[in-house]
């Protein structure tokens, strides 16, 4: 008889997501971070090119025809919509789809951790995640900035660099002769030559990204300005994504709705700008500063393990017994 039916997880890690959810809530508490619950469901969701959002139909009695609803690809704009409210700090852990590949990194659906800090920065909120990697046993971070962990690993600096010089080197690591996009190729190049070097020996934040690299960050005053972003890594393992947040409602609206028309004709309905998010950002969101944490990933690295479908309960896919 099959035993498809039963959790993926041993009992071990079944414990080990539940501790790891009970030292976030008390981590939250301790600085009275309120805990905040946003709809998975939307009927707005998210303009960036990188990302794809499951789509659901909704029918009801009183409508003639079926209504587009969203699956969230993170509760960023609802929680961000509270900020704007007047709530102060806040969290949340919540389920989060994206309609992408599935590997050893990636499954369909998955827990994050979200968090937001008024009138922090971006440094300011990674010397927080520091303290929160504490409770993981994780500590003495590294810090360094995207253009000096290119300029150290590739010789070109990523803000000023000609676009064939990074072409060159693209095609040195297999990508096409035919790609021409400056940002492309740098994506490529920093996580196929990159990414996997970092954190190998302690957690390291790669901060200020490339000004491209933007959609929800603020660009910093600088020359050349960089997005105030920064990501965590730890055994060549993206963990964490956070940013200095854009609360300029006319320029959010104007990267979203370029988002949405260099979308072309990959989506056969592209999402819409969520409106209800830019009047929020009208109304007035105090400046704050965000992250994002991979949930299971972080259950991964406490558990020793390579793979996310052994740490997931129910992985959306699983080999039959």
């Amino acid at each position: 008889m099959s035993e498809a039916w039963r959790p993926y997880a041993d009992k071990r890690l079944i414990k080990l997501r539940a501790e790891t959810y009970t030292k976030i809530r008390q981590f939250m508490a301790e600085r009275n971070i309120l805990e905040v619950e946003t709809p998975v469901l939307s009927h707005a969701t998210v303009t960036d090119v990188q990302l794809n959002s499951f789509r659901s139909e909704y029918s009801s009695p009183q409508s003639s025809s079926g209504k587009i609803l969203y699956l969230q690809t993170s509760p960023e704009y609802a929680m961000k919509r509270l900020l704007a409210s007047g709530t102060g700090a806040i969290y949340q852990i919540s389920k989060v789809f994206r309609n992408e590949e599935q590997g050893k990194l990636h499954n369909p659906e998955f827990t994050m951790l979200e968090w937001y800090q008024p009138v922090y920065g971006h440094h300011q909120l990674m010397q927080e995640l520091e303290l929160f990697l504490n409770l993981f046993a994780m500590n003495q971070c590294e810090k360094i900035s995207y253009g000096e962990i290119f300029l150290e690993h590739t010789g070109l600096d990523p803000h000023t660099c000609d676009t064939n010089e990074l072409k060159s080197m693209a095609q040195q690591h297999g990508m096409s002769s035919k790609i021409e996009e400056h940002s492309v190729l740098l994506d490529f190049i920093f996580s196929d030559k990159i990414t996997s070097t970092l954190g190998n020996t302690r957690p390291m934040f790669v901060y200020d990204y490339p000004a491209y690299q933007c959609a929800l960050a603020k660009l910093s005053n600088s020359t050349p300005k960089v997005a105030e972003r920064f990501e965590l890594f730890i055994n060549g393992m993206e963990i964490a994504n956070g940013y200095s947040e854009l609360n300029d409602p006319r320029e959010q609206d104007r990267r979203m709705r370029e988002q949405v028309e260099g979308r072309g004709d990959d989506d056969e309905v592209p999402p819409a700008v969520d409106e209800d998010y830019i009047v929020a950002l009208e109304h007035g969101m105090p400046p704050a500063a965000g992250i994002g944490i991979g949930i299971d990933r972080l259950v991964m690295l406490a558990a020793d393990t390579s793979s996310i479908r052994d740490v997931i309960l129910f992985p959306l896919l699983r080999p039959r017994d």
